[in-house]
């Protein structure tokens, strides 16, 4: 058998229309009708205005330069991340205070947060924006975080780069705070191979960020500029296939969540391997199927896991290193911690590409079952 990868791109079939249309009228820059069309698209999923921007990075970017982030300030975010939440807080001088994971969701935890601002409430240094993560497809608890925030008028930038289709309390991921990122990246539940999405409910932040993203060129024949902008819309091509990758999105998380949930079943007669918790809040898409290791009960630890799936022909991952850890940020505050150090030394993030066949299933279990000296169940 081939090597099963983490997660790979699974196209739908109507994307190579959208991408024949544009080469066919030559739209292969960063205007043309696809990108119009996948902003009006993903506004009409979503129920609120949208910007396709180059990545799921330029887009936090540009939110947090919306919420009025400047050198100097510092912007709280989740911790146990990806660099990617973070990293925009510095491209615009600020510096991120960092939160600890709730155990019960390995999101932002409530608690944490609601801690932290009155910390700073009582020493007037109240942070610009929240950074939140809904960590991989599940959404942070959203009402208690939107409750501290709204108290202390602290605006919410959602990083929902892995949550697309994910649901809080039956209202979409990304429609919950001020401003909201999200990436198709090409192990993204859906893909443009690289690109992204900012979205709002304020239209006239959205039509900034648009402005903003392509050099802030003002209105004109002549190429004047009174504005710092980026080069950050993504091309006519790549938008046609986010088109086409919009269309089957529903598909790709049931497809999703029916790995972690064979996954899971096929894993019930072992001690010490449990899959990411399973909010009663809301629909997680499961975009990667993540479990903790507890080395006494399953035998080996997560590392060791890694390398025996390695051995065997498959890629696994730790979930992500939580910034307070990276050496980037070494020095920044952080408020708690524990939690998702934990989680990182004990995740691991499974093959979850939605179109990973029932013997390539077979094969990940098989030889999870192997590495935990465990029979094979064969109706697994």
């Amino acid at each position: 058998m081939n090597r099963i990868p983490l997660s790979v791109p699974h196209m739908g079939g109507t994307e190579q229309q959208f991408i024949d249309e544009a080469f066919s009228a030559n739209w292969l820059s960063t205007v043309g009708p696809n990108i119009a069309g996948f902003e009006r698209e993903f506004e009409a999923r979503l129920g609120v205005p949208a910007v396709a921007t180059a990545s799921g990075t330029s887009a936090i970017h540009l939110g947090l330069r919306l919420l009025g982030v400047q050198a100097g300030d510092e912007v709280f975010c989740s911790t146990l991340t990806f660099a990617a939440s973070a990293n925009p807080i510095r491209y615009l001088g600020a510096e991120p205070v960092f939160l600890d994971s709730d155990c019960r969701t390995w999101n932002l935890d409530p608690a944490v947060l609601r801690r932290a601002l009155e910390h700073r409430a009582g020493t007037k240094t109240l942070p610009r924006a929240l950074v939140v993560v809904h960590l991989y497809g599940q959404c942070a608890d959203m009402d208690p975080i939107l409750e501290a925030c709204n108290r202390y008028r602290v605006p919410v930038l959602e990083d929902a780069a892995e949550a697309l289709g994910a649901t809080y309390r039956g209202r979409p991921a990304g429609t919950l705070g001020h401003l909201a990122a999200f990436s198709f990246n090409g192990n993204k539940i859906i893909t443009t191979t690289g690109g992204g999405m900012l979205v709002s409910a304020n239209r006239a932040w959205v039509d900034k960020a648009r402005f903003w993203a392509t050099q802030a060129r003002d209105p004109g024949i002549a190429y004047e500029h009174s504005e710092l902008g980026y080069n950050y819309r993504i091309s006519n091509v790549l938008a046609g296939i986010g088109r086409g990758q919009l269309h089957v999105l529903d598909l790709r998380v049931k497809q999703r969540r029916a790995i972690a949930f064979r996954y899971r079943d096929a894993f019930d007669d072992l001690p010490g391997i449990t899959l990411m918790p399973q909010a009663a809040y809301g629909l997680h898409t499961n975009w990667l199927s993540t479990f903790l290791i507890d080395e006494e009960e399953f035998g080996l630890s997560r590392n060791q896991l890694i390398a025996a799936l390695d051995r065997a022909g498959i890629e696994s991952r730790p979930v992500w290193k939580p910034m307070h850890l990276q050496p980037l940020y070494a020095g920044a505050r952080c408020y708690g911690g524990a939690v998702a150090k934990d989680l990182y030394r004990c995740g691991i993030c499974l093959p979850s590409s939605s179109s990973l066949t029932p013997a390539e299933q077979s094969h990940v279990i098989d030889q999870v079952r192997l590495a935990a000296a465990v029979p094979i169940r064969r109706s697994a």
